[in-house]
């Protein structure tokens, strides 16, 4: 399925089908920013989706020829950031090294998105994601954020309260949509990257879309996107979002 929506001016491209089809269709260096929440290795059963098990020759036979692709397809301008947890960000790292070059490390961002995992005995809690941040050469764009003072946004920050909300509900800021699928990200997170490393008119993409929430963002920051997810019940999950108007769409079924 191929869902194609006009954004003002620019566009949403948003597929259901395998990513490294996808790519295969994307000429070289036409991609702004890549951002990704991928696949984090738990092994567990999903609602939406069956992750990857934690076993490192999985891991490392899926994720290869994507982020190589990934890598050819980014503008000598582009940056990407593939969202992940504890179990795999350090073989991650070791593949973006190799194909992006250590010397396009960037950051490595941590979010904290609570206080779970209270129960650990023989540890200390895991309640983060990381954020892995490369470019692919030294003109990579990086846009400094400033506040409405002019002031720089600091580079640590608190999106909310977590008050009386569930655990899943204090990932996301008072205005966000109501919690649809089973990994959904706050959109502040995915919004202060696209800040970042976009400009408005850039192409953003999303390989790992889920509920499109990246889509979502770049149509509030007048950004055109490209994305896709292999599971069908994704599309769902866009249309309960209320991310298409319905004008001027047009869908092909393959």
């Amino acid at each position: 399925m191929i869902v194609k929506e006009k954004n003002g001016e620019g566009f949403l491209d948003l597929r259901i089908c395998d990513n490294l089809e996808l790519m295969a269709e994307i000429k070289d260096n036409t991609i702004d920013l890549i951002y990704c929440d991928i696949l984090y290795g738990t092994g567990r059963k999903f609602a939406d989706y069956q992750d990857l098990k934690p076993i490192r020759t999985d891991i490392e036979s899926h994720y290869i020829p994507r982020i190589k692709e990934m890598h050819r397809i980014l503008k000598p301008t582009g940056s990407i950031y593939l969202q992940m947890d504890w179990r795999i960000n350090h073989w991650i790292r070791c593949v973006l090294d190799d194909i992006f070059g250590y010397e396009q490390f960037r950051n490595e961002i941590i979010w904290c998105y609570g206080a779970g995992d209270v129960n650990a005995k023989n540890r200390f809690c895991r309640v983060s994601d990381h954020i892995l941040f490369y470019a692919k050469t030294e003109k990579n764009k990086f846009n400094i954020q400033k506040d409405e003072k002019g002031a720089k946004v600091k580079d640590w920050w608190r999106m909310f309260s977590f008050g009386e909300k569930t655990f899943n509900k204090k990932w996301f800021a008072e205005n966000e949509v109501e919690f649809i699928y089973a990994t959904q990200k706050p959109k502040e997170i995915i919004k202060r990257i696209i800040l970042a490393s976009s400009n408005e008119g850039d192409l953003v993409a999303d390989f790992y879309s889920g509920s499109f929430t990246t889509a979502e963002v770049c149509k509030d920051l007048k950004r055109n996107f490209i994305g896709c997810d292999i599971n069908p019940n994704c599309f769902e999950k866009a249309k309960e979002r209320g991310l298409f108007s319905f004008t001027d769409l047009t869908t092909e079924l393959d």
